[in-house]
């Protein structure tokens, strides 16, 4: 047998394995994409972010926890502000809706 012919056999047989693992791979990925739809696979993988962006936070948070406590509470005097102003200006904090009489009618 020539080396011609030993490397041409030697090729077909990688080639068979080759095409053998793909389609053992074609048929896994449907008996995956059987179990799960896509909206499912979408759904899990959005979850796991979720999971993992709330992991970080309370992370992030566990470290910070003062500048956080000051966070919420500069949200809560902005949120505030307005009767928070009335009680030092002695303002009621709403306008009365109520009509007045003009200043110079007399009758």
């Amino acid at each position: 047998m020539s080396n011609l012919e030993r490397q041409l056999r030697e090729d077909r047989v990688l080639r068979n394995a080759a095409h053998a693992l793909f389609k053992a791979d074609i048929e896994r990925v449907k008996t995956d994409l059987e179990e799960k739809t896509v909206g499912k696979r979408a759904l899990d993988r959005a979850r796991d972010g979720a999971a993992e962006l709330l992991d970080n936070a309370q992370a992030k948070v566990g470290d910070n926890i003062g500048i956080v406590a000051l966070l919420f509470g500069a949200i809560a005097l902005w949120f505030a502000r307005n009767p928070i102003m009335a009680m030092f200006t002695g303002e009621a904090g709403e306008e009365d809706d109520t009509p007045q009489p003009p200043m110079g009618d007399d009758t």
